[in-house]
């Protein structure tokens, strides 16, 4: 790390340990990502509730070339359980940022658009022609939010196929601009 780490407590006392705890974790982010320039974590015991007691909120604000990488966990009961989640967060976060500066995030593949090519509304199903001329089965409760009634022949479909009991069918269909 480039800059000094900054921990700070809101509304209670924070331990020697605790704060060790945190150096440690903060050591193994800046061991898989070298290029954090600033961190700071904030402990706030934000109200104490009858029932469940303390709750401790972590916050964890990363400066990274960039930008800045900002992990807010939901509150626990237990410190030690708390920081760890938003060390795990924030670990998982520095994954993605830098699998995005080396440039290796997932590209999905654009599904090719298919043609509903025959529909029998009144027995729930239809057939979809893809691109490449094969003639694929679909079953209304495979059709996305309930659309199987504003499906025509001729309508532009994305699907996922699978393979049914009787060849290949499709699980999802999806109508293109409605």
């Amino acid at each position: 790390m480039k800059l000094q780490l900054q921990i700070t407590s809101l509304n209670f006392e924070i331990t020697d340990i605790i704060k060790e705890q945190i150096r440690e974790k903060v050591e193994k982010l800046d061991n898989f990502y070298s290029h954090i320039m600033r961190c700071r974590v904030v402990i706030e015991v934000p109200h104490r509730h009858k029932h469940k007691g303390m709750l401790y909120d972590i916050h964890i604000y990363m400066t990274v070339p960039g930008g800045e990488i900002v992990i807010k966990r939901e509150p626990d009961e237990d410190i030690y359980v708390a920081i760890r989640d938003a060390f795990d967060a924030a670990l998982r976060k520095l994954e993605d940022y830098a699998r995005k500066q080396r440039g290796d995030t997932k590209r999905h593949e654009e599904i090719p658009p298919a043609m509903v090519s025959a529909i029998f509304p009144d027995k729930g199903y239809g057939f979809i022609t893809t691109l490449d001329g094969r003639e694929i089965y679909f079953h209304e409760n495979s059709v996305l939010n309930n659309e199987f009634k504003l499906l025509k022949v001729g309508a532009e479909v994305h699907f996922a196929e699978e393979q049914g009991e009787k060849g290949p069918q499709a699980s999802t269909v999806r109508i293109i601009g409605k």
